[in-house]
């Protein structure tokens, strides 16, 4: 998974400020059909948001960090039912903060 200093994901937190969520993911969760719109996401944008209708909060964080492992992408930010996720395009390339 891609580390990043906390100045990178406070960029990256605030680039997503503005941004709506793309995927919604309800009382199924993670399908397939959730998680290819998910890689699709972040191979147009590289900086995704994603609303989770159902869970609590550790339900969300473990949901938060499946998703990235299976995508490799960094996790950004967990606030609420807002999940905030980053992969960059080529493997190796910094934020464009």
């Amino acid at each position: 998974m891609l580390k990043f200093n906390s100045s990178q994901r406070r960029s990256l937190a605030a680039r997503a400020h503005h941004i709506n969520p793309i995927v919604m993911i309800g009382k199924d969760g993670l399908s397939a059909g959730v998680m290819s719109e998910l890689d699709k996401g972040l191979s147009n944008h590289e900086l995704i948001k994603i609303k989770i209708l159902n869970g609590d909060r550790k339900a969300r964080a473990l949901l938060l960090e499946e998703i990235c492992q299976q995508l490799e992408a960094f996790p950004v930010n967990h606030i609420g039912k807002i999940l905030v996720i980053y992969r960059p395009e080529t493997e190796g390339k910094e934020p464009a903060c």
